[in-house]
């Protein structure tokens, strides 16, 4: 960090002492996922948080997945992990990590825990441990297997790894305090049977350390200097310290915790959010409706935006919950700047432009973006046109504040083209308009009207004959409740019926061969993003990132 800088944060001022103080010679920093979901906009945060200090202050930050629960983790989720950090515009440092290549150092600290007489095999079931623990009000009931003999436990603990007793039969606890007032120090579970294949192990361990007893300890074989976890682990990190003092670890991390991100109208937790995908309410952890970072990015959300968020939210000792229209501000604001323009018409009115031959096309050009050298697009000009149903209206007694787009028998101009004027409008049976006539006025393109020529306003068109036709997916947020998982009912009884709308429309020919992922802003419609998955030149598809303007001030 450069001596201009200024520390934002009380992390950054925490480093910036210990650099100063020589408590440290340079920093390093981890992010340690679980393996056992799809990583969400709060992990985001956390990407950010910890790959951006190691990034100011010339440090590393490792990624290391923290698999310790074979009986939930899944190879899917750790490549879904690497993809998400990198596509965030992070990269980690050296290879990537995982808390089960220490395993067996880990099972050689426990065994030296046994040794030194701090820990335990315990053979109470969990409801027994549990209840034996106490609680807050209740001092922990010493049990038979506590006062077990060092060599006692040594040969137990064997016959724990060598798959001699069933899950749930027993565990390795630590040996610290059964009165103590912090519950996480009432003889944790070190090791529990998991009969499981493991995805990166294999079946060489029938038990597996707990995420406690790991985490520390994974930190203090990296040489982790400041560990930075969210706040529900304020409370574990006495017991962190424990294992740092009592092992003989090669380095002594420490841990610092600060406030996990929280949105409204939104749920992060992994458990729901595999509920959601389970029972089918969503397409997959994927789904542009879903709060992880994949979903976040097949919706069009960019690194950009995320990381913009990430600094808008900030970083705090205290729990609270951000506003889901900062992060909408982020990629609207990331968007506007950066998203190449197009034309799209939605509920299409046919036009036909009576003073133009069959046949004849004429190109016009409009630029990429209106404020940035992005180049130019090309447009044909047709006889017959498409424009939106809502841009045409008979009722003439509109005033042109009130309305500023075609009128019967009135002029509008077609945006990067001709004025044209309505002639003629035609109905079917039913009274229903089916398409209008209209001529175009000569010398119009990117000139002022003649004199007498007054269009109302600039209205969007694509050509009926050479625009494509795709398929829209017209995304909303999932839940229409700010706090779907809060109080009594089931969070489910909270989703937005009408989070999703799929429909057709026609857009300018050139959008058709957009690349998947590419963002465009469909002028006066919203923001969109060319399918990553499903988009194709022959099949279309875009997905709506965010309107325009923000409706949910208005609904609510």
């Amino acid at each position: 960090m450069s001596t201009t800088d200024k520390p934002s944060n009380f992390l950054e001022q925490i480093i910036e002492k210990d650099l100063a103080e020589g408590v440290v010679t340079s920093i390093h920093t981890r992010f340690p996922p679980e393996p056992n979901g799809f990583l969400h906009v709060g992990h985001a945060t956390s990407i950010c948080l910890n790959f951006g200090l190691a990034e100011k202050f010339g440090g590393q930050c490792n990624l290391r997945f923290d698999d310790t629960n074979p009986e939930k983790e899944e190879q899917k989720y750790v490549d879904s992990i690497r993809e998400d950090v990198k596509w965030l515009g992070f990269q980690w440092s050296g290879e990537v990590r995982y808390a089960s290549s220490y395993f067996d150092t880990f099972y050689e600290w426990a065994v030296y825990l046994i040794r030194e007489g701090k820990a335990y095999v315990d053979h109470q079931d969990a409801e027994s441990m549990a209840r034996n623990r106490g609680d807050f009000k209740t001092p922990g009931v010493e049990t038979a297997d506590r006062k077990r003999s060092v060599e006692e436990n040594l040969a137990e603990f064997e016959k724990m790894r060598a798959g001699e007793y069933e899950e749930g039969s027993c565990s390795l606890r630590a040996k610290i305090d059964l009165q103590h007032p912090n519950m996480n120090m009432r003889d944790p579970v070190l090791y529990r049977i998991r009969k499981q294949s493991h995805h990166q192990t294999g079946d060489k361990w029938c038990i597996y350390p707990s995420y406690d007893f790991a985490h520390g300890q994974e930190d203090a074989i990296e040489g982790v200097t400041h560990s930075i976890c969210t706040l529900e682990f304020q409370d574990h990190r006495p017991l962190y310290e424990w294992f740092i003092e009592n092992l003989p670890v090669p380095h002594k991390p420490r841990q610092y915790e600060f406030a996990r991100t929280n949105l409204n109208y939104t749920i992060t937790s992994k458990r729901k959010l595999k509920r959601l995908v389970d029972e089918n309410i969503v397409t997959g952890w994927e789904d542009p409706r879903m709060p992880t970072v994949s979903g976040m990015r097949r919706r069009g959300y960019t690194p950009a935006s995320i990381r913009k968020f990430s600094d808008m939210v900030g970083v705090s000792r205290t729990d609270g919950i951000a506003d889901i229209s900062m992060l909408e501000h982020a990629i609207r604001d990331d968007l506007n700047q950066n998203a190449p323009r197009g034309m799209a018409v939605l509920n299409p009115l046919k036009v036909v432009i009576t003073n133009l031959p069959e046949g004849e096309v004429q190109e016009m050009t409009a630029p990429m973006h209106p404020n940035r050298e992005m180049g130019e697009r090309t447009l044909p000009f047709t006889r017959e046109l498409y424009i939106d149903r809502s841009d045409f209206t008979e009722d003439t007694t509109l005033s042109r504040k009130k309305f500023k787009r075609l009128v019967k028998g009135e002029y509008v101009r077609l945006r990067s083209a001709y004025v044209i004027k309505n002639d003629d409008v035609i109905k079917d049976e039913n009274g229903e308009i089916v398409e209008i006539h209209c001529s175009y006025v000569p010398g119009t393109v990117g000139e002022n009207p003649p004199e007498g020529v007054k269009p109302r306003g600039v209205i969007q068109w694509v050509s009926a004959s050479h625009g494509k036709r795709v398929e829209l997916r017209l995304y909303d947020r999932l839940f229409n409740h700010p706090a779907p998982d809060k109080g009594e009912e089931d969070f489910i009884a909270h989703i937005n019926p009408n989070s999703l709308e799929v429909k057709q429309a026609w857009v300018e020919p050139g959008l058709a061969s957009a690349e998947p992922e590419q963002g465009f802003q469909f002028e006066r419609e919203g923001y969109f993003v060319a399918d990553r998955y499903d988009h194709s030149p022959e099949h279309p598809v875009f997905n709506l990132t965010i309107g325009l303007k923000d409706t949910w001030a208005s609904k609510a």
